[in-house]
């Protein structure tokens, strides 16, 4: 597929564009770092090799593949005469962006059942959360997330398209969508099929899990209530961001007629950088377990210089 898509946003952003440039390569590869140090804390560690960290490994990498799939390609537009992306490059950048969007709600939804089955059944914990039970669940995430991806890849690659213009930084599902001649109810129902069950169902499995918890809270001492809540709080923070993030993310693009530059540069960095910014960082302080690791990883370190 020789076919182009152009951007004309760019074009309007050349007089921010080195402040554009440097903004988000500083952000990018912060976003990289965090990410890849808390994997390597908890790869290291054995003390953290537990359900728990290991979804927290994987929502890292789910945030490295997001941010990686958006910020090379508009750090190489910012650079370019005249922005532009392959058809084919275009739908190999959905692909990654629906399987990050959909990695992000299913992890969040496992690790809120794990601290579920964590406080309210804390004796069944290991016959439950067993390690060969994660690797499954997320092995059907991944599978699931990834065929469905394809799948709608290949059923917006056979649109006919009239249109290759775009006033967004980056391809999405909508976007080559709005490109076709005529609209396709197939694409437009497996969509709206796969949008309800990668964030309805998860949203639902955690806001269940939260409830399940907070009652049994209600019922316990005030100490157990302090330690629930200071185990639940930094999934709760990053759901709750995540969430925020993904819900501006689709209203601006649903209803927004006229795409402002500002708009435009929000939507991107506030869906495809600040939440994988932000999950390790939120993790890395509010929990003692890993705070405890990484100052040992750095004493180490130090005894052997």
């Amino acid at each position: 597929m020789s076919w182009k898509v152009f951007f004309t946003v760019y074009g309007s952003l050349r007089r921010y564009n080195t402040a554009l440039l440097v903004c988000i390569s500083v952000l990018y590869v912060s976003c990289l770092c965090v990410n890849l140090f808390l994997v390597l804390v908890i790869w290291v560690e054995s003390s953290l090799h537990r359900p728990m960290y290991v979804l927290l490994v994987n929502l890292c990498l789910s945030g490295v593949v997001g941010s990686s799939s958006v910020c090379p390609h508009v750090i190489q537009q910012l650079l370019a005469d005249r922005p532009h992306y392959t058809l084919s490059g275009c739908l190999t950048q959905v692909f990654f962006i629906n399987v990050y969007s959909g990695c992000i709600f299913c992890i969040l939804a496992l690790m809120a059942y794990d601290r579920y089955v964590s406080i309210c059944k804390p004796l069944l914990y290991h016959s439950i959360m067993t390690a060969a039970r994660v690797r499954l669940l997320l092995l059907l995430v991944y599978l699931s997330l990834g065929s469905s991806s394809a799948v709608q890849v290949v059923l917006t690659s056979r649109l006919r398209l009239c249109r290759h213009t775009v006033d967004k930084l980056v391809c999405d599902s909508l976007v080559v969508a709005n490109l076709s001649c005529t609209s396709s109810p197939v694409v437009s129902v497996f969509g709206l099929c796969c949008a309800v069950c990668v964030v309805l169902c998860p949203c639902v499995l955690v806001l269940g899990s939260y409830l399940h918890i907070l009652l049994l809270l209600l019922r316990s001492s005030r100490a157990s209530q302090v330690k629930g809540l200071q185990t639940c709080t930094p999934h709760l923070v990053t759901f709750i961001n995540f969430s925020v993030a993904s819900f501006f993310g689709v209203i601006y693009n649903r209803l927004s007629q006229h795409d402002s530059e500002a708009g435009v540069i929000f939507m991107c960095v506030n869906f495809f950088i600040v939440p994988p910014l932000l999950h390790p960082i939120i993790y890395g302080i509010k929990m003692q377990e890993i705070r405890q690791s990484v100052k040992k990883i750095m004493k180490r370190k130090i005894i052997q210089m």
